[in-house]
């Protein structure tokens, strides 16, 4: 009876044991594979960062809003907007663009604005529009699997259409801005979520300052010149290709 006792005891031990070691190699397994597991999640983050942001160019175009003064006393107003850009990254942060722009929205002029002396006055808000065409670079901040932060800085042109829908009312009778080309600049910030690689939604607040000069001829008070803080936001899609080599 004794000598049975001590082998169940002896199997109850080595039972025990077994038992403690397989668990420890289970947690250990356990524990290799979560550290595998996440070692290649990380690897494939890696992966995708590195082929969304090695490609060479991005075409992106879309809609936008701003608001604009049209003539240095008048109240401002909305504008729509549809803008395209491509840019050309010299390395994964650094890049140039090539940015166009249109911009349309009707002036706030004052109420019976019009030729003086004459019977026709002008008695609604006439259209204007705005074609910026600029230049300049872009940097990455922040570029993450799925989202990246980027700034830009820009430079150009504003080819200026105030007087178009006036029906014949020059634009030193409304006191808009003279239809004139005159130099622009703009800075702005883009949010990108990535849907793909080469395929993402962008949006992009955007400040955007114009030199627009009244007509010479304009009977407002001086200065004749100003210059407009102009805010907004673009909205459109991202699609990159190209190789950085």
């Amino acid at each position: 009876m004794f000598g049975f006792r001590i082998r169940v005891k002896n199997t109850a031990v080595l039972l025990l044991a077994l038992s403690v070691a397989g668990a420890t190699s289970c947690l250990q397994a356990q524990s290799t594979r979560r550290r595998e597991t996440n070692a290649n999640r990380e690897a494939r983050i890696q992966h995708t960062i590195q082929e969304t942001y090695s490609h060479r160019w991005e075409v992106a175009g879309g809609g936008g809003y701003l608001r604009f003064r049209s003539g240095q006393y008048l109240q401002k107003n909305n504008e729509v907007a549809f803008w395209t850009t491509t840019t050309y990254y010299f390395s994964e942060k650094l890049g140039v663009l090539a940015d166009v722009r249109g911009l349309y929205g009707n002036a706030k002029i004052q109420n019976g604005a019009g030729i003086p002396g004459q019977p026709i006055t002008l008695n609604f808000n006439p259209q204007i529009s705005e074609y910026p065409l600029m230049g300049g670079v872009a940097y990455r901040l922040v570029t993450k699997e799925k989202f990246a932060l980027s700034l830009t800085g820009e430079g150009g042109v504003a080819i200026g259409k105030f007087d178009g829908g006036s029906k014949g009312i020059p634009s030193q009778y409304l006191h808009v801005w003279q239809s004139a080309m005159r130099p622009v600049m703009s800075i702005g910030a883009n949010f990108d979520y990535n849907f793909y690689p080469n395929l993402a939604l962008r949006i992009t607040p955007t400040w955007v300052g114009t030199t627009y000069q009244l007509d010479p001829a304009d009977t407002a008070p001086q200065p004749h010149g100003s210059f407009q803080n102009n805010a907004g936001f673009n909205v459109g899609i991202v699609y990159r290709f190209g190789r950085i080599k």
